[in-house]
């Protein structure tokens, strides 16, 4: 399946806002008045749009972000209940993990625009972003603890490769809750833009990023992506055969000719005003 790059495309789910726009995939998170907190209805659809994006090659770039001036405050506490069996715990988690994964391992970009609250699960979906945005007021916190669980939604597995393992326990023990530039400073934000014009930067990086070569790209991030689980020979091999794969396709062929022709490529970062 693959979308018209100049279609536009616009669903509206019970608990989420999904576009479609000159191949930006936008996904917003849409319970405001419950700070676009994880209930199983927002779990289901988050599930069945991840699962419509890696089938559809027309989405070149994700964003994902929160209505409402929250991105995500986590899983929602008044549908979860207490006690029951560890089996029906695991259960409940199943189908949120295997998103998050889909979106850890999706062969595109995923830009993550974090305006106010990312705790708990919401930090965990705004890990899963390959670029952090923030605005001023976004915070952020390891939540699980407080309430007599583990951190979830892959945070044991992209925190501690973000900010280091001493650094992700003392998140993790302490639950504390940290502003914008101290995520920055940490590395987990890229940038940090106001509140005003953080979704427009947001789409105008991933505007950027669609110019992009598809096909270097995914084995970039694949290859990054597993370079802290491998072994200089492993990532070596792996850098052969992707070149390879890489420098086969029309686009390489088309930029080393605008290069030599001394040509403006494609592919332009955009300046930022980032405070």
């Amino acid at each position: 399946m693959e979308t018209d790059p100049m279609q536009v495309i616009s669903s509206e789910f019970k608990t989420l806002l999904y576009a479609v726009e000159g191949g930006i995939a936008t996904i917003t998170l849409n319970r405001p008045a419950q700070r676009n907190a994880l209930d199983m209805t927002m779990r289901e659809e988050l599930a069945h749009v991840v699962g419509e994006i890696r089938r559809d090659r027309g989405v070149r770039v994700v964003i994902l972000a929160g209505a409402g001036g929250a991105f995500c405050s986590g899983g929602d506490i008044s549908t979860m209940g207490a006690g029951g069996s560890a089996e029906q715990a695991r259960e409940r988690m199943a189908s949120l993990l295997l998103t998050i994964e889909g979106l850890i391992t999706l062969d595109r970009p995923v830009i993550a625009a974090v305006d106010g609250a990312a705790y708990g699960a919401g930090l965990g979906l705004a890990l899963t972003a390959d670029l952090i945005l923030a605005s001023p007021r976004a915070r952020f916190c390891l939540s699980f603890l407080r309430l007599g669980a583990i951190p979830d939604c892959a945070t044991l597995y992209t925190l501690p490769r973000m900010v280091g393992l001493q650094r992700a326990k003392e998140l993790a023990f302490s639950t504390r809750e940290f502003q914008a530039q101290e995520a920055r400073d940490m590395g987990i934000v890229f940038e940090i833009q106001p509140q005003e014009r953080i979704h427009e930067r947001a789409r105008q990086i991933a505007l950027s990023m669609a110019e992009l070569p598809m096909a270097a790209l995914a084995i970039t991030k694949r290859a990054f992506n597993a370079s802290l689980n491998s072994d200089l020979n492993t990532m070596l091999d792996l850098e052969a055969a992707g070149q390879g794969v890489a420098r086969s396709t029309d686009y390489h062929r088309e930029a080393t000719e605008r290069f030599l022709a001394k040509a403006a490529q494609r592919f332009q970062w955009p300046a930022s005003d980032a405070v």
